[in-house]
């Protein structure tokens, strides 16, 4: 998914830090584009807090009636740097990138790309999809991993279950579920089904940050209550999370990771490490998809060495072009 702000430097949302230690990270309310865009509710990054672990980006949607909201329509833009990590709970998306995967992205299957030196992709809700409901994640890769070939990886966890709970881990390993595919800092990510009234201890890894979207229904984390759309943080130390869910139960989404220890600067879709980085970056996807490149690799090629951004097959809709740059230098988050 694509950052379609049009001043993508600027974060607005404020954080809430409780004395249990939980913190609420608001979200803010971000259209995809259009006059009939889709509405994305975005949790981080914030002013306060621009990483949970590796985790830069949540983008959380729906359930929006299609035939309302036009679904999502986001033609080929590029990253840098980073994963993409898309995890649907109703609907279908279409996803075709320069390094030559074509899949679709359905509930409960994970679909991670990852950008590594650079790479494009388009994100359009197929025909037959009526309401389109999900999220979108972002992953800041380590400097060792961050100038790799781009490229894609496909899961679909088995759900692990117990009393009034159910658990599907897309990432790292929780309840004995370990997931195959490749992350390049400890990371955890999974989505859990809480029965109206039911509490769950997690033993969670002490040297993670955690943080918890509630997609639907209502929960309380660690004893303190975690409205509906919100993302609740917390820090390294917890090695268990104590999770109970109201009489509507809960659908939420655990990530977590160890701190990157890494500054980061961010900027519309790219992650490098400085302003220059950046610029040089726009400056490239300006100059490729001004040349209209349209001829397709293989599957698994990584593009083609003499594009960053790769070739794109042809008769696909026109690219996104770049933002304009802001006035003052992008600075390090992290």
């Amino acid at each position: 998914m694509s950052n379609t702000e049009v001043a993508p430097q600027e974060i607005l949302c404020e954080a809430d830090e409780t004395r249990s230690g939980v913190e609420l990270l608001v979200p803010r309310q971000v259209p995809l584009g259009g006059p009939r865009a889709m509405d994305v509710r975005r949790t981080l990054p914030q002013r306060q807090r621009s990483l949970i672990g590796a985790w830069c980006f949540l983008d959380h949607y729906g359930p929006d009636r299609v035939g309302d909201s036009g679904g999502m329509k986001v033609p080929r833009h590029p990253h840098t740097g980073l994963q993409t990590v898309s995890w649907l709970f109703t609907g279908e998306i279409e996803h075709r990138d320069s390094a030559g995967f074509h899949a679709a992205v359905r509930p409960g299957e994970v679909n991670l790309m990852t950008a590594g030196r650079g790479i494009s992709h388009s994100e359009f809700s197929t025909p037959d999809t009526t309401v389109l409901h999900g999220a979108q994640l972002w992953v800041a890769l380590p400097d060792t991993a961050r100038h790799m070939a781009p490229t894609f990886e496909h899961y679909r966890p088995e759900p692990v279950s117990g009393r009034g709970w159910t658990l599907r881990v897309f990432l790292g390993a929780l309840r004995g579920s370990v997931s195959p595919v490749t992350t390049h800092t400890p990371l955890l990510g999974a989505e859990l089904l809480l029965d109206p009234g039911a509490e769950l201890t997690l033993e969670t890894d002490a040297s993670f940050e955690h943080g918890l979207l509630v997609d639907s229904g209502s929960l309380v984390l660690e004893g303190h209550p975690v409205p509906k759309d919100n993302l609740a943080y917390l820090p390294v130390g917890h090695g268990s999370l104590t999770l109970s869910a109201g009489s509507d139960g809960a659908r939420v989404l655990l990530i977590g990771g160890e701190p990157l220890g890494e500054k980061i600067v961010m900027w519309w879709n790219f992650v490098g490490r400085s302003h220059e980085e950046i610029v040089a970056y726009r400056a490239q996807w300006q100059s490729e998809i001004g040349a209209e490149v349209v001829a397709a690799p293989a599957a698994g090629t990584g593009g083609s060495s003499d594009l960053r951004f790769g070739p794109f097959p042809p008769g696909q809709p026109a690219a996104l072009p770049a933002p304009a740059l802001p006035n003052a230098r992008i600075k390090p988050r992290g």
